[in-house]
């Protein structure tokens, strides 16, 4: 086994605008390689065929798929993000729950100074922790 990678599957047809916005928002972030459906299928031309990114040094895969599932993000898979400084978590909290949905509001809950779970636009789950 040469490595393990989460892998997000998009059926908006929004995988790269999702990554750009998550590159655009975690410093040390970038977008590493991404190749597109072409003319001939299966998916919509210039949709996401495969495509990898990285949010501070954790790789993540997505495409977009070009079947319709009855199933899509749940927040039972959440990305954990822990921050430097109650700045940094606010507006990452801030611009990840912006047409998104609050699944906990910022507060302490004693386990640290400040915690809260989000899903972001486009159905990702993320918990923003300042320890």
């Amino acid at each position: 086994m040469k490595q393990v990678t989460p892998f997000l599957m998009f059926q908006d047809g929004n995988a790269e605008e999702a990554m750009n916005f998550y590159t655009s928002l975690i410093e040390d972030s970038e977008i590493t390689s991404i190749s597109r459906f072409g003319s001939e299928g299966p998916g919509e031309e210039g949709k996401v065929f495969q495509a990898t990114f990285s949010l501070k040094g954790q790789e993540f895969m997505c495409f977009d798929s070009f079947i319709n599932h009855n199933f899509s993000f749940t927040p039972s898979f959440s990305v954990f993000l822990t921050c430097d400084t109650e700045e940094e978590l606010d507006e990452l909290f801030e611009k990840l729950s912006e047409g998104g949905d609050v699944l906990i509001p910022l507060d302490n809950y004693g386990f640290s100074q400040k915690f809260g779970w989000v899903n972001d636009r486009f159905g990702i789950s993320w918990q923003i922790n300042l320890p």
